[in-house]
């Protein structure tokens, strides 16, 4: 998931990101334009034309067009890769259950049917 990766970019760069912040309505995380780059994305998967407009117009003037066209880019690719992982079955293996526990239970993931089903799976 997007947080594994930033929890991963983290620890090597040293910066200290709130992964709470992403299912909270508080906070940018500890990330440069969090809030409005969160804001985005939850109005990507909405589905609400208006908010996402508003939304785009809110980042390109920001950050500009070319980092409205990364964070449309991102995400796209994450959306790609769920479906595909939930298409096809794709189990989360017991490692990353292990691995990611702390961090699942920090973002909210685990209050998700499906995501709990998956845990359960595993264990």
């Amino acid at each position: 998931s997007h947080a594994m990766l930033l929890r991963a970019s983290s620890e090597h760069s040293g910066d200290r990101y709130d992964f709470e912040a992403i299912s909270s309505e508080e906070g940018d995380g500890g990330v440069p334009h969090g809030r409005l780059l969160m804001d985005f994305a939850d109005a990507v998967v909405a589905g609400d034309d208006d908010a996402l407009a508003r939304a785009r117009e809110a980042v390109a003037a920001a950050l500009g067009e070319d980092a409205l066209v990364d964070s449309a880019a991102i995400c796209a690719t994450f959306n790609t890769v769920d479906r595909v992982a939930d298409a096809t079955g794709i189990p989360l293996e017991d490692d990353k259950a292990e691995a990611t526990t702390g961090l699942r239970a920090a973002i909210g993931i685990d209050r998700y049917p499906s995501t709990a089903a998956a845990a359960s799976a595993v264990s």
